[in-house]
């Protein structure tokens, strides 16, 4: 980092040296104030991006957050879109924070509704592409998923949490083990709760086992697991772009 760029975030350093006012004084104030405004809008952004971590932890909290982890990770692109990669495993390494062991799944959520919203569109695959499909054939198709679909995996009752701080009258969140699917059907992006076998079985395809390979991965968690109403899932959420394999066209 330069010291510009060090000056610019951390309100403790003074102006870099040789850096003037437009009427050749030293930069001084106004460098506060610009570095003010920097900070504000990096600190706008990370409460636009987390609103439920902002929530569990309280608005002072959060910004004395935000903005260590701005410090620590300015923006390395003009694009504010993205911003807040990594978010969650710096949230994981604040002692403070370390009794809310699900903030930092909280925040990958969020993260990933916020890329799902700005993942570029894309012409979903239709259920017929695999409808007239033999036996053989379909076991060995593997899928191609939208750009808009993310998995997070988690330990916590994420999606119920999630729920709780951003639906009224949502049920309070029971101590289980939740997988959330993130998709966006048309406009805007929505959770899923998964099972822990259709957890299995959405990460084999997306890490692109074959759809008979990916029901053997769902069989190891849960035998009885209904793949049936996950690729229904898909189907409605626009989740799949189209398919490859040994078979296909």
């Amino acid at each position: 980092m330069t010291p510009f760029y060090r000056a610019l975030l951390d309100p403790d350093q003074p102006a870099p040296k040789g850096l003037h006012d437009g009427h050749g004084g030293a930069a001084g104030k106004r460098f506060d104030v610009y570095r003010n405004n920097v900070m504000q809008s990096l600190t706008d952004v990370m409460r636009a991006g987390f609103p439920v971590v902002r929530k569990l932890i309280g608005a002072a909290n959060f910004d004395i957050v935000a903005g260590a982890f701005i410090r620590a990770h300015p923006p390395t692109q003009p694009v504010m879109q993205r911003y807040g990669d990594g978010f969650d495993a710096f949230l994981a390494d604040v002692p403070q924070l370390a009794h809310l062991g699900y903030l930092s799944d909280v925040a990958r959520l969020e993260q990933a509704l916020r890329l799902s919203y700005h993942a570029a569109d894309s012409t979903p695959l239709e259920a017929v592409a695999l409808a007239d499909l033999a036996p053989e054939q379909l076991a060995d198709t593997q899928l191609v998923f939208a750009p808009t679909v993310h998995l997070i995996s988690s330990v916590w009752p994420l999606f119920d949490i999630w729920r709780f701080n951003t639906e009224e009258a949502a049920p309070k969140p029971q101590p289980v083990a939740q997988h959330v699917l993130v998709t966006r059907a048309e406009f805007d992006p929505a959770p899923h709760p998964l099972s822990p076998a259709q957890s299995a079985w959405i990460a084999a395809l997306m890490a692109g086992a074959t759809l008979d390979a990916a029901q053997d991965a769902a069989n190891a968690v849960d035998p009885n697991c209904d793949i049936a109403t996950s690729m229904g899932l898909l189907f409605a959420q626009n989740a799949l772009t189209g398919r490859t394999g040994k078979y296909s066209a």
